[in-house]
């Protein structure tokens, strides 16, 4: 059993509690997932079921794209509506136009301080760990690419934004740090996701509806990434992790490789002709 599942995560549950789903439902451990969404985010996930897990990393998931709703005028100490009021100040008269105006700067490569409420590390230790202490702890920025920020609705100190960014980009703060520069504060207060790279939410299940029968052949999650055929010698070898050589290799660094019965049996790095394998899925799980 392996392959890819789209789901459409519900409110109110962890990324790790859908896995745990997906888990129970089809019978198995190896269940993994791409791309973290918080509890209270909706959504668009990625999981890989079986040995699919350890393709994920060679899934085309840039940019991903969120409606969020930006909360103006107030600010909590998770940047999100899960945390509780630190400060409160007037929402600008001229909202819309000031939103207009500070937008650009925040488009294109910028850099984010990860929020406390996260699970990045510092001396071994997640950012949240502190923060339950009572801890604020100096974090590194991290460069991000937002690709678009469009504004779709303003309702009073609610503005609907959607967002196409890069991975790694934290919505939060984002929400957080527009507040700061509008001078009123702001928090994320609502966000669904809609796409990552190629995959959309119009496509995918129910947590509910989860079966063997909804999940995607690694053959049809891998492209844009280019993929090979090979024979049934060529396919041989990269099993037993030797390279072979191929008529014309594909102008990327990395490829699928499908068996003669068109299945991917694994990633290959690219260099000129040859094909060295990377990552191979065991033949007797093929």
């Amino acid at each position: 059993m392996l392959g890819i599942l789209l789901i459409d995560k519900p409110a109110g549950i962890s990324s790790h509690d859908v896995v745990n789903a997906v888990r129970r439902k089809l019978g198995t451990r190896r269940v993994g997932h791409a791309g973290t969404l918080d509890p209270n985010a909706t959504g668009l996930l990625i999981i890989a079921v079986g040995p699919a897990t350890r393709f994920l990393q060679y899934l085309p998931l840039e940019p991903k794209e969120y409606v969020g709703v930006v909360t103006f005028g107030k600010e909590t100490n998770t940047q999100d509506g899960e945390g509780h009021i630190v400060a409160e100040k007037p929402v600008p008269h001229d909202l819309a136009a000031q939103l207009a105006e500070v937008l650009p700067q925040f488009e294109g490569l910028i850099q984010q301080i990860p929020p406390m409420y996260s699970a990045v590390k510092k001396a071994g230790k997640p950012l949240y760990a502190y923060a339950r202490e009572g801890k604020d702890v100096e974090r590194l920025p991290r460069t991000i690419h937002i690709e678009e920020i469009t504004v779709e609705n303003i309702d009073g100190p609610d503005v609907t934004l959607r967002v196409a960014c890069s991975g790694g980009t934290y919505m939060r703060t984002l929400a957080h740090d527009m507040g700061q520069t509008l001078g009123c504060g702001g928090y994320l207060s609502a966000l669904n996701r809609e796409k990552v790279g190629k995959f959309e939410l119009q496509n995918a299940i129910q947590l509910d509806d989860v079966g063997i029968d909804h999940l995607l052949p690694l053959k049809d999650a891998l492209p844009p990434v280019p993929v090979v055929a090979l024979n049934h010698e060529q396919a041989s070898s990269i099993r037993e992790g030797r390279p072979v050589s191929v008529k014309s290799g594909p102008s990327a660094n990395i490829a699928g490789l499908l068996d003669q019965n068109g299945d991917v049996i694994g990633m290959a790095r690219v260099h000129g002709n040859l094909l060295q394998p990377e990552c191979v899925i065991p033949i007797e799980v093929a």
